[in-house]
């Protein structure tokens, strides 16, 4: 009999109270149709943020000139993952230093956080050094996801991080929920929507154990 892979939900939930990038859209949501109204179905609106929750920034994010969402490949989104606890690096940006033996990773996931911050925002968040994103693309790592709202620290100018990424053509997840997922190999999911023009789109990211080798 093939064993059922576990699908573990790494997504943050999208409802009114989302803490959001200081100064963002913040999430709402409405019925414009209501079956209590009369309606034989019912219809909502939303408002928010191409980064609100767990998103994939495109390319034109951090570049004038950069692909929109809707262009990019899904090939990077797709695939075996690993997951490596920098928990420890609270308080820093993850450096060359803290990064583990990489063994052909495409996709390198980052849980920082012991607990998500689900109804407050950290604004002292656990980023990525530039030098960090050089090595892994060194490495062959064609995506970066994160725990945490950015991989540059929120008061970042240069966007150094960013930087590092486009000069790579690497892609990011953002915001991804960790909590009791243990460091190691899993198969990632995480398509990010469809939206011409979008500096970001909103992802349903799951992560699935491998087969048994």
């Amino acid at each position: 009999m093939t064993r059922r892979a576990t699908i573990r939900d790494i997504s943050q939930t999208l409802r009114p109270g989302l803490p959001v990038w200081p100064g963002d859209t913040g999430f709402a949501i409405e019925r414009s149709w209501k079956m209590e109204d009369g309606s034989p179905v019912n219809v909502g609106r939303m408002t928010m943020s191409t980064h609100s929750g767990t998103h994939g920034d495109a390319p034109l994010h951090y570049a004038a000139s950069g692909v929109d969402i809707a262009s990019v490949s899904l090939d990077p989104y797709i695939g075996e993952c690993m997951v490596v606890d920098a928990r420890e690096v609270k308080g820093r940006q993850i450096d060359v230093g803290d990064l583990p033996h990489l063994e052909s990773a495409d996709r390198v996931l980052f849980r920082t956080f012991d607990s998500f911050p689900h109804d407050a925002w950290d604004e002292g968040f656990t980023a990525i050094a530039a030098d960090a994103i050089e090595w892994l693309a060194l490495q062959g790592v064609r995506l970066i996801g994160t725990d945490a709202p950015s991989v540059d620290p929120q008061d970042s100018k240069t966007m150094d991080a960013h930087r590092a990424v486009l000069k790579h053509d690497m892609r990011i997840l953002e915001g991804l929920v960790l909590d009791g997922v243990e460091e190691g190999r899993y198969e990632l999911i995480a398509l990010p929507l469809k939206i011409a023009g979008g500096d970001a789109g909103l992802c349903r990211a799951i992560l699935r154990d491998l087969p048994d080798a």
